[in-house]
């Protein structure tokens, strides 16, 4: 009977890790290091060698590794993640305010979750409340018109959560706004049409619960009154913000015998609405009638006539605002951040014919 021969070892050559599913593991080993370095390496910790920082670094860009900023959190008992909440019908804001953001986290280690909601249900509050403590959020952004409700900030408050509030007027202390006054920029468009000669002028405003319609608005109306110039209730259209309302408004302000000469709609979308009402009857832009709109959206160039409107850097807002709440721990603002709007006169605006 012969013995059995011991069976050869066989050597097992390390697992090379799938290029976009690397673990930290997998970095730790290829690296030859521990865990805890490429932890420190990821997070800039000034006790890692530099040849080791690039050898991790070189390997994490080669197998696309990415760490997850919820683990980051709980490993350092702090959040990665910045919420954007918001409510509001015009899509091309929120994805600017969303670049401007993203902007400002590059290279940060922050990363943005995004949380709409609908601010005229019951218990939207307390949604909020719910999505920042589930994610826990090192802190969130605020739009219009979510950003004017005092209410979710006294929310956010008694949970020790840091807002930032991007408004048309100063609603909170300045370590905690952005302002955008809407107001001068009413004032704006209401100068530059009567300095064209309009007398008859109608408004389209947003939906009254935004804060940044009254500014807009009043900022318009009060402008024209101290040059003289009345804008009676039946030349003012209250609209949603949305393509549709402006449709609607302008067909209403354009029936009139004493039709406007020019309407101020206080978004892009609703004075593209203006075209398409104008279009269908038969009045001519900007020949029989004049259209200033608001926001220099990616729309105001594309239209025909090309639309004169108020430019507000959206993307340059979502970037400030993020840059503010990233430094709201170590060195609060003593003075109120604010980003000014300005006119930008494209072909849609003209003399009044005469009559």
């Amino acid at each position: 009977m012969t013995a059995k021969t011991p069976a050869a070892k066989t050597s097992r050559t390390p697992k090379v890790p799938v290029p976009g599913k690397a673990t930290i593991n997998d970095i730790a080993r290829l690296a030859g290091v521990s865990k805890k370095t490429v932890s420190r390496v990821i997070n800039d910790s000034p006790l890692v060698k530099p040849d080791t920082r690039a050898k991790v670094h070189a390997l994490m860009r080669e197998y696309g590794y990415a760490p997850d900023p919820q683990a980051r959190g709980l490993a350092f008992r702090r959040s990665f993640l910045i919420g954007l909440v918001f409510d509001n019908p015009t899509a091309q804001y929120i994805v600017n305010i969303q670049y401007g953001v993203l902007d400002a986290l590059r290279d940060s280690g922050y990363e943005l979750v995004v949380h709409p909601c609908d601010s005229k249900s019951e218990g939207y509050v307390d949604g909020i409340r719910r999505f920042v403590q589930q994610q826990k959020l090192h802190g969130v952004i605020l739009i219009p018109r979510v950003s004017e409700d005092e209410a979710l900030a006294e929310a956010l408050r008694a949970i020790d959560c840091r807002y930032v509030r991007i408004a048309s007027v100063a609603m909170d202390e300045p370590g905690r706004m952005l302002v955008t006054h809407d107001r001068s920029a009413g004032a704006e468009a209401a100068n530059y049409l009567e300095s064209l000669g309009h007398r008859r002028i109608g408004l389209i405003t947003g939906p009254k619960r935004y804060r940044s319609s009254i500014e807009r608005g009043e900022g318009f109306v009060d402008a024209l009154a101290k040059r003289g110039i009345q804008v009676p209730p039946e030349r003012i259209y209250e609209g949603g913000y949305t393509f549709e309302s402006g449709v609607a408004g302008a067909e209403q302000l354009l029936a009139r015998p004493d039709r406007p000469t020019a309407i101020f709609a206080c978004n892009d979308e609703m004075a593209a609405g203006v075209y398409k009402a104008a279009q269908r009857m038969g009045i001519s832009i900007p020949g029989e009638l004049s259209v200033v709109g608001y926001d220099d959206s990616p729309l105001a160039s594309q239209l025909w006539p090309a639309l004169s409107t108020i430019r507000l850097p959206v993307r340059d807002v979502g970037r400030q605002a993020a840059g503010l709440l990233l430094t709201q721990d170590a060195a609060p603002a003593a003075v109120m951040t604010a980003v000014t709007p300005h006119l930008v006169a494209r072909d849609s605006c003209l003399p009044p014919q005469a009559v």
